[in-house]
């Protein structure tokens, strides 16, 4: 059973820069260094298209999460469809390790108020991670604000 997240800051950064600051490459892996100093994505943000979220594992391997890219509205909404996990390099998108909390989604909104932009997150966890979700998100919001604001 997933339970839901959600979370929000608020950043002195417009919209645009908010946004390519989430999604650029670079930035990506540093907002994200949070949960792994070494965290990448490998795939397209693109509607419809599919996105790894890796991070090399203890053994040297890759691990992270599969997921679909449901929704992107440029500066003001993406939503990611959770699909499955990769471990050791292999894709795992069936089975009821992975039914048992798929799909799950992730939705970024980015609202511009005053000049500034509201970052919200809400996202769907298993009753597992919850714990560690609540723990992490507010670091990597936190560092996502650092980043768009040391920039501006």
């Amino acid at each position: 059973m997933n339970k839901k997240i959600t979370l929000s800051t608020m950043i002195n950064a417009s919209p645009k820069k908010v946004w390519e600051t989430v999604i650029g490459e670079e930035t990506y892996k540093e907002w994200t260094s949070v949960w792994n100093p070494e965290s990448h994505i490998k795939g397209s943000w693109e509607p419809g298209e599919k996105i790894w979220f890796l991070a090399p594992n203890e053994m040297g391997g890759l691990e992270g999460m599969v997921a679909v890219i449901a929704e992107n509205i440029p500066y003001q909404f993406i939503s990611i469809k959770h699909i499955g996990f990769v471990e050791n390099d292999q894709e795992y998108t069936e089975g009821p390790e992975v039914e048992s909390w798929t799909p799950a989604y992730e939705n970024y909104t980015l609202k511009e108020i005053d000049g500034k932009t509201e970052f919200i997150l809400d996202m769907d966890s298993s009753e597992q991670d919850y714990d560690y979700f609540m723990k992490t998100w507010p670091k990597a919001l936190e560092k996502l604000k650092e980043i768009c604001e040391r920039n501006s």
